[in-house]
């Protein structure tokens, strides 16, 4: 049996020294400010999205891994005598699960899965395939465990502000919400591969925050409790950390990674965005 490489795109937000950790490869999506397209995480950080955003008032554009850049990085590692197993942002966002379909079937070897999921969201399913591939088991068998558990991934964002979702379009019942205007704080869930609108907060972005994390996990039997994410855009890290402890008061997790999202979530969902992201035991 061949042994198994984990690959990733850049929308999956783990850290630099989790990728080290895992040894997972990440393929960079495209970012676009005006006409002029960089390499996520790459090329270009979420700190010249702000700055962008600020100076232009406009969003930038993601697009997809092109097939040609999938058949590359694939061959390599088949080539060198692995297997890939390679995670995508949800179909419903990118086309990037497609071009990495094409590529797989070009090259060979290669099992892409569609996350139904976006930000570390992935990054959960993505770990726990780095450390099955670890423990030996086969590409197919990795595929298989993490499409299962895919349902199982619980993924929510609180946004401090809704400009960036509401100028793009990309979140159904947004426009409706009024939510700047009534000072509101929705909770954005990412729910069948799709973003929806799920409860309305009102109080400052901290308040909310701590709230939205207690109705989560305070007393919730049906948490996993191996791995949490604290994954944010544009906020202090010191409330990170005080997150993370509430976190802790909540639930015994043996690990809670603190990270700040990519250019992709940024771009959709803007500064002041915090999320837990976490694996429940059962399906919804």
């Amino acid at each position: 049996m061949r042994p198994v490489k984990i690959f990733a795109d850049s929308t999956c937000d783990l850290s630099p020294e989790l990728v080290k950790k895992y040894g997972i490869t990440i393929i960079p999506l495209y970012v676009s400010l005006g006409d002029k397209a960089y390499l996520d995480g790459l090329e270009i950080r979420p700190a010249d999205i702000f700055k962008y955003y600020d100076e232009t008032k406009k969003l930038p554009k993601t697009s997809a891994v092109p097939v040609d850049s999938y058949e590359k990085a694939f061959k390599s590692a088949v080539d060198a005598g692995f297997d890939v197993v390679h995670f995508t942002i949800s179909s419903d966002f990118s086309a990037c699960y497609q071009n990495a379909c094409l590529a797989a079937e070009e090259v060979g070897n290669v099992w892409p899965v569609d996350s139904r999921n976006l930000s570390t969201g992935i990054g959960l399913l993505v770990l726990m395939a780095a450390e099955l591939a670890a423990k030996g088991e086969s590409a197919e068998k990795i595929a298989e465990q993490v499409k299962e558990t895919a349902g199982r991934v619980d993924a929510s964002f609180v946004i401090d502000n809704l400009e960036f979702l509401h100028k793009g379009g990309r979140c159904s019942g947004v426009a409706a919400l009024g939510a700047n205007v009534l000072k509101l704080k929705p909770c954005i869930e990412v729910t069948g591969g799709k973003m929806v609108v799920g409860k309305k907060y009102r109080g400052s972005f901290e308040k909310v925050v701590k709230e939205y994390v207690r109705e989560r996990l305070e007393g919730n039997d049906d948490v996993e409790l191996d791995r949490i994410f604290v994954t944010s855009t544009g906020v202090d890290p010191k409330f990170q950390k005080e997150v993370a402890k509430e976190v802790k008061s909540c639930l015994p997790f043996k690990e809670i990674l603190i990270t700040e999202a990519g250019c992709t979530v940024t771009g959709h969902c803007g500064a002041g965005t915090l999320g837990v992201l976490y694996i429940r035991k059962h399906n919804k």
